[in-house]
């Protein structure tokens, strides 16, 4: 339509100069209508373009993005066909990992291949305009997350670390050592209180860690004379308590005659601009014992991963391996908790009881907080079915569950129950089949009941010790987060009690199960320093994920170093904090913390176990 009104218009254009004269008036006027018809056909066409570009590009409504409602409901949740009780021949649901798997079992550095799959749901913006990938999924990162090579053998080098640490630095050598010797020892504390058992935990951890790191002897300090859950775990004749740091002072006058004052510096991590984390090198602090306070996670010790000076920087890597690399790291944790920590008789005692004598070969551990949804049990159901194929289990494999919910765990005890034989620990019939008395001091504190569940607080250290007993596989999964610092410590252990144990030592696995409500939005869910999948928190975790089931690392990241790591816009505003500028996809600038740290000075306090001599 808008060709044919230009082609009259240049019709009548090129015939105007034979027109007579008497016409020119008619013409003048008649020149207007055109301008006005021509205005009306510009208009036309843009509209006739708009619409036709708009039919060609619509697209149905998102129904996660459009309805944020429906994203999280469960009753209009799609499940999965039922899985096959036949693992070994028939393939996985797809809503779990479309690929097959092979049935030989594969170490856990290795079996990255194993669980890739490329997502059904990719979406227009998972490609960048050169064609190469702009986001991962979980399982991809999962793959890039836990490294190649032998995770074991990593570890492996860190115990002998270890174990030569505490022969030259333990308890009992050094309480032996000659006055002058004995006064010269520097100590490390590690202090908890009985809050949640992960977070507290990796405050001790962390201590143990830092006197490898510092060649200073460990103290495991005590409230009241009682060690931290000292009900239910033994600790290791390899540190000291600070009553006995103070008697032995005292003994060797080391006060009086070497001019040594038993005081303790403090550092405290949670405070970005007092902790010395980056900038100081520890190796010339004088105090006899330094106290890294705050330490709730796997992320403070691995900062000195970033400080700015060599040795203590080289003394971090020795522990805990390179950052950025495809190399696999150490299982450092569990190795330190492996020499550490042990259950109490009762512990035991219960730990044999709920599993009948057997270690189970795969442990479910589901953090729901009072919550049942369909899909976190439909996608923990897949993982485990994976684990099974991964880890090459003939017969029937032994699952055990453990959870803060029981309800979910009776829920789930029926569909794993057409494959495999579970057990999980029932602490009533426990308690009943013994004896014990319920005491008011163990169940937990009402506000704390949705956090840490109904359970008493003893049944969480039985649930502990029963899951770390695992021979092959961690399976955790959530309603909300991830990966807690509890089921960090599980897998840990569970695969330090494996490694350097054939066949399954090198083949253990940890894995994550995340059901799809979780990835609407990527793993931007995720976010929290203490949790597994923190650093791949940030905008390269592709959207509206099916259900994952990932590969782990036994030692979670600290820092954004490699492909798929990226940080929050809260991870970039918190590490300013801390004089680290930090990029949208994670790099440091090394040139700026340097500079930061010259530009201040160390901040000290410190307080005194013994009164100064006076002197």
């Amino acid at each position: 339509m808008l060709v044919l009104r230009f082609s009259c218009l240049a019709r009548s254009t090129s015939s105007a100069h034979s027109q007579p004269a008497f016409m020119s008036r008619w013409r003048r006027g008649r020149s207007s209508l055109l301008l006005l018809l021509l205005r009306r056909a510009f208009l036309l066409a843009a509209v006739s373009a708009a619409a036709l570009f708009l039919l060609l590009s619509h697209q149905g409504p998102d129904p996660y993005s459009s309805s944020p409602d429906l994203a999280f409901s469960e009753q209009l949740s799609v499940d999965p066909p039922p899985f096959s009780e036949e693992l070994p021949v028939d393939p996985p649901p797809a809503s779990a990992l479309p690929e097959e798997v092979s049935g030989e079992p594969h170490p856990a550095s290795a079996s990255s291949a194993e669980l890739h799959a490329v997502p059904p749901h990719a979406t227009a913006g998972s490609e960048g305009g050169g064609g190469g990938p702009t986001c991962a999924t979980v399982e991809e990162m999962g793959e890039e997350a836990v490294g190649g090579g032998s995770t074991e053998a990593a570890s492996l080098r860190v115990r002998e670390l270890i174990r030569r640490h505490f022969l030259l630095h333990g308890a009992a050598r050094v309480r032996s050592l000659p006055a002058a010797e004995f006064c010269k020892q520097g100590f490390v504390l590690g202090k908890a209180s009985e809050a949640g058992f992960g977070n507290e935990m990796y405050k001790i951890l962390t201590a143990a860690a830092l006197s490898v790191m510092l060649n200073r002897s460990l103290i495991i300090g005590q409230t009241r004379g009682l060690y931290p859950f000292g009900q239910y775990i033994s600790y290791t004749d390899h540190s000291f308590t600070t009553g006995e740091i103070k008697h032995l002072w005292r003994k060797n006058r080391c006060a009086q005659t070497y001019g040594r004052d038993l005081s303790v510096r403090v550092d405290n991590f949670e405070n970005p601009s007092e902790t010395n984390v980056l900038c100081s090198d520890w190796n010339r602090w004088k105090d006899p014992i330094i106290w890294f306070d705050g330490t709730t996670d796997a992320v403070g010790i691995q900062f000195f991963l970033k400080n700015v000076h060599p040795e203590i920087k080289t003394a971090a890597l020795t522990i805990f391996g390179s950052l950025g690399t495809l190399h696999a790291r150490p299982n450092t944790f569990g190795e330190l908790m492996r020499v550490i920590i042990s259950p109490s008789q009762i512990v035991q005692r219960a730990v044999q009881w709920a599993s009948k004598g057997f270690s189970p070969d795969i442990v479910l551990h589901m953090r729901m907080m009072a919550n049942r949804p369909v899909r976190a049990r439909t996608a923990a159901v897949s993982c485990i079915q994976r684990a099974i194929q991964i880890s090459g289990l003939k017969g029937t494999p032994r699952v055990a569950l453990i959870s803060d919910t029981p309800s979910f765990v009776k829920e789930m005890k029926q569909e794993i129950s057409e494959f495999a034989e579970v057990t999980y620990f029932d602490y009533k019939s426990f308690a009943k089949s013994f004896d014990l008395e319920m005491n008011g001091k163990d169940k937990p504190l009402d506000f704390r009941s949705r956090d840490w569940g109904s359970a008493p607080r003893w049944a969480a250290f039985v649930d502990f010790f029963l899951a770390s007993s695992a021979t092959h596989t961690v399976v955790t999964g959530a309603h909300r987060r991830v990966g807690t610092t509890y089921a960090q410590l599980i897998a840990a252990l569970a695969a330090a009690n494996r490694h350097g144990h054939e066949p399954s030592g090198a083949n253990f696995t940890f894995l994550s199960s995340v059901h799809s409500n979780l990835l609407v939005d990527g793993l931007s869910t995720q976010a929290g320093w203490g949790h597994a999948w923190s650093r791949y928190a940030g905008p390269l975790s592709c959207p509206r994920q099916a259900h994952q089931c990932a590969l782990t690392p036994l030692l979670p990241h600290a820092w954004w170093d490699g492909r798929w790591r990226s940080p929050t816009a809260r991870d970039v505003r918190r590490l300013l904090g801390y004089g680290v500028s930090l990029s949208d996809t994670g790099e440091v600038d090394e040139e700026r913390l340097a500079s930061h740290c010259r530009s201040r000075r160390d901040h000290v306090k410190r307080f005194h176990l013994l009164p100064p001599h006076k002197g």
